[in-house]
Parts: C-alpha cells; structure tokens; sequence
C-alpha cells in the first residue's frame, strides 16, 4: 500500500529500518503531475528494487523571478492515485518550510556544466537541481535514482555530481517516453494551445531529420543545425530558443562530431517551453567496395 510521507524525520526513520533488513531503496524524484514518463521510471525501479519511493516537490530553488513556480501544475490526489496502481511503497511530499526550514548557508556551484544549454538561459537553475537533489539523495538514501533521458543536461550534471562527491548510489538514465506523434511526455504540455499541440509534433520530427542527416553521413554540425531550423521555422510557431550539438557527458558544443552526441533544442510557445533532444553515436561509414 503506498504512504505519503511529509516530514525528513519519518522518511529518514523508514529509510533505516528497509537498510538494516538489507534492503535495496530505489528513488525517483518528481515535482509531480506525473506522466507516462514519470511513470515509466517508476515502473523500472519497483521491478528492480525492494523498496521504492518517489519525491513530489516543487522545488522553489530552481525557478527563475519570471518562471512559472506558482502556476506549475500540481495535482497530489491524481499523482498518488496513479502510483498506486504501480506499488511504489513511498511518497514523499514535503513542504517547502519542510525542505528549507531557514535559509541556506551553504550552496551548491554546478560549473561547465551549467554554462551551456538550459544553464544559459536559467541562470541558477542547476544550483537549485543540485541542491535538492543532493538533500533529496541524504533523506531517502537510495541504491538506485532514475532519472528522464529528456533532460539530459539534469542527467549529465546529477551523474557528475555523484561522482565528484562519491556519493553512493547509482544514477540510472531512462529513454525519453513520447506521445504516439513523437511529442516527448512532458508536465508543461498542458500549457499548449490545441494549434501549437498539434505543431510540438515537428520537434521529434526535426530531431528525426537530423539523425537522418547523420545516418546518411553528414557530419558538419552547422549543415545540420541549419536543417533542423529551416524544418522548424517551416513547421511550428514557436521561437527556436537553443539548438545546438554537444558531447555527452561533457556538454562540449561540437563543430563535427565526434563520439557520443547528442542534438538538443529548445522552442518557446506562447505559455510554454519545450525541450527534446536525441542521442546518436559516432560511427566509422563503411563504403561499398568494387566489384
């Protein structure tokens, strides 16, 4: 039966008693109104682990002055129903004072990392990431976290924290879940227009294209790039805010690619904004001999 717990001090208490029996805790954080994305991940660890516990926190630290905090969707009675369904055993649902009982004295810096692509446009997002990620990963104390391939700079950044900071547990990526037209699940596409629902379609379709590209073997970034744009312009309404090609995990920004990459755009509609991305690896082309 799943519980909501609310407060540090019982979350943690359970927490202990599961390690002591020895067993293993997987985790997945959420700020709620949960989708098939969400659910899938929750899915995996319930399959994988003998306890799973998932976080629904709205975490004010990662909102910008004009983002939207106070308007982003949440819906506890609807997100706790649906993980019912799955058996996850733990929700856990803080308050804010419950989270941040004073201010912080200590804060996080995410670097490189956070310079490019989403960094660039939310200045001090990932610190807020990171530091509720890294309070979130002290209360429950997970074996395993699973986190959505869709935000893959989150991905990159959580992986490169564990690391530095030897944290004990291990980060598990997820492939994006999608809508039936290749729209990736996201809580912000409610806030789409039924014209601008039907045109988020092109995003996975322009990203398509640009593998395509590269199958075919284009390796020129900016041919792609200039691809991936002239499709969206053509198709959609919204404002291009970042397109770019990167490295993974090291968010270097690639003029032709080398290694493990992968292409990563932004659009803005008019109340929401929208992020995707697909991941394609290097690969030598072997050509077609004589004969």
């Amino acid at each position: 039966m799943t519980k909501v717990i609310t407060t540090i001090n019982e979350m943690q208490s359970i927490v202990k008693q599961y390690q002591r029996e020895g067993k293993t805790i997987g985790f997945v954080p959420t700020m709620g109104a949960l989708h098939d994305g969400h659910l899938t991940m929750m899915k995996q660890s319930v399959n994988e682990n003998d306890l799973t516990v998932i976080s629904i926190f709205v975490n004010p630290l990662q909102f910008g002055p004009n983002e939207d905090f106070d308007a982003y969707p949440r819906q506890l009675d609807d997100d706790v129903d649906a993980v019912k369904k799955l058996n996850v055993d733990y929700v856990f649902h803080p308050s804010v004072d419950e989270m941040y009982p004073e201010e912080l004295g200590v804060h996080l810096k995410v670097g490189y990392l956070a310079q490019v692509l989403e960094g660039a446009q939310r200045p001090g997002h990932f610190e807020g990431v990171v530091t509720v990620v890294n309070k979130l990963f002290n209360i429950v104390q997970p074996d395993y976290a699973y986190f959505g391939k869709k935000d893959a700079q989150q991905l990159a950044i959580v992986e490169k924290m564990v690391k530095d900071f030897n944290l004990h547990v291990h980060v598990i990526g997820i492939d994006i879940v999608r809508e039936k037209d290749g729209l990736a699940k996201s809580s912000r596409n409610i806030y789409l227009t039924s014209e601008e629902r039907r045109e988020a379609k092109h995003l996975y379709q322009s990203l398509r294209l640009a593998k395509n590209l590269y199958e075919a073997g284009e390796r020129d970034s900016n041919e792609i790039i200039s691809q991936i744009a002239a499709y969206l312009n053509k198709n959609i309404s919204g404002h291009i805010d970042d397109l770019g090609i990167y490295s993974y995990p090291n968010l270097i920004q690639q003029s032709e690619i080398h290694g493990r990459i992968f292409i990563s755009l932004a659009v803005k509609f008019s109340k929401a904004r929208l992020i995707d991305n697909i991941t394609v690896s290097y690969t030598h082309l072997t050509l077609p001999t004589k004969a």
